[in-house]
């Protein structure tokens, strides 16, 4: 399986090898900039230049929770291993945590000087790489 963004908003997933459309996704506003798989391959995260984060369902095959709160492009996303958190990183300067049962911003990370451009959890742990246009790496507790 491929996920793929596009300039017209939409994502789309592609089966391997014989390259057929299993399913497309429309709701972000501006172009896409990141996308992780859920632990469990039900749910895709995505991230955009609208500023938003989308959980999208698979089985309900479109948008089941729009996150919002970074004030600049999203550039990054990632699932924690567990699947009830979702980390963001922002041109904002910021990264954030999110819990998707609450569907709210569980953390906000602050520190670094310029755009966060990845992020990601270490797995079966509470620890968060950040990667920054700053020039260094952070690592967060993200109890």
């Amino acid at each position: 399986i491929v996920v793929t963004g596009s300039d017209d908003h939409l994502w789309k997933m592609w089966a391997l090898p014989d390259g057929n459309i299993i399913m497309t996704g429309e709701g972000h506003t501006d172009w896409l900039s990141g996308c992780c798989f859920h632990p469990s391959g039900t749910q895709l995260v995505t991230s955009s230049g609208d500023t938003t984060v989308q959980i999208w369902d698979f089985s309900k095959r479109g948008c089941i929770l729009t996150l919002e709160g970074h004030a600049r492009t999203v550039w990054d996303c990632s699932w924690h291993s567990c699947g009830d958190f979702v980390a963001s990183a922002s041109m904002d300067n910021t990264s954030k945590i999110w819990d998707v049962n609450s569907e709210r911003c569980r953390y906000t990370m602050c520190g670094h000087k310029d755009s966060v451009n990845s992020i990601e959890f270490l797995p079966f742990s509470n620890t968060v790489l950040t990667s920054s246009a700053d020039k260094t790496l952070s690592l967060w507790d993200a109890r």
